[in-house]
């Protein structure tokens, strides 16, 4: 039985080294056009190595027999990620190529949409896929807030930075972890972070228009974060909600929380 589980599971745990060829690839391509520097290999690389490994031992745990088609589109996603990534950490030694730094974002942020609605089409919906879907968003938003803290201020790390304090604030406070109903409201601000950075990014604003942009997706990012914080702890003291009735949060509206 062993066999036949470890035998199955080999054409799911290729996909994922197919995508750390990929993601190096990418790396030597961008590499190549813009020269880049021992911080930016390294930070692609360190990417491609976790993104290996902590996907692996998630499929392995999961064992889902099929890495499916919109784990494909996710795990894409997550190599352009790498690649804005390595551009990030490239910026901090020479004058970053900002027009490819968008153009991969921008990618990224467009196929955010994608996955989802094949899983859900394909009847391949999990929630691996919800989280694996989830990190990548999440992890992007941070890598943004980074380049972007060094034209505005270390304050835009706040944006990176919240989905990660919650984790490690639900760790100390379980009632945390309880599950959330499904917010068209969540789900507007959640997508507004990416697209707020994105054009502060571009550079093609003032830098007083780049910081307002910029402190509208924090500021409803932590309407957003106060919002169910408190609906969290209402539940949790047994108080009336808002909601009539509490919807269990579904595996395909996982995705919509970046900041969770």
């Amino acid at each position: 039985m062993a066999l036949n589980n470890l035998y199955d599971a080999r054409p799911v745990q290729q996909e994922t080294a197919v995508g750390a060829g990929v993601q190096l690839l990418l790396l030597a391509l961008l590499g190549t056009a813009i020269g880049m520097g021992p911080a930016g290999w390294l930070a692609g690389l360190a990417f491609a190595l976790a993104s290996w490994a902590v996907l692996s031992r998630a499929l392995h745990r999961s064992g889902l027999a099929s890495f499916g088609p919109a784990n494909r589109v996710t795990l894409g996603r997550a190599t352009l990620v790498g690649g804005v990534t390595a551009l990030v950490a490239d910026s901090f030694e020479s004058t970053p190529p900002v027009a490819l730094l968008v153009a991969l974002t921008a990618v990224a942020l467009l196929l955010d949409g994608v996955d989802g609605k094949v899983a859900r089409r394909t009847g391949t919906s999990s929630a691996l896929g919800a989280r694996f879907d989830m990190e990548v968003d999440a992890f992007l938003i941070l890598v943004l807030s980074v380049y972007l803290a060094m034209q505005l201020g270390p304050w835009v790390l706040l944006i990176g930075a919240m989905r990660y304090v919650f984790v490690a604030a639900a760790r100390v406070w379980p009632w945390l972890n309880a599950p959330l109903p499904p917010s068209t409201a969540r789900k507007t601000v959640a997508a507004l972070q990416g697209i707020c950075l994105l054009v502060a990014g571009s550079e093609l604003l003032p830098a007083a228009v780049n910081s307002g942009v910029v402190l509208l997706a924090l500021g409803s990012l932590v309407w957003s974060f106060g919002r169910d914080v408190l609906w969290l702890w209402d539940r949790q003291r047994g108080l009336p909600t808002a909601d009539a009735e509490e919807t269990p949060l579904r595996a395909e509206d996982a995705r919509e929380l970046v900041a969770r």
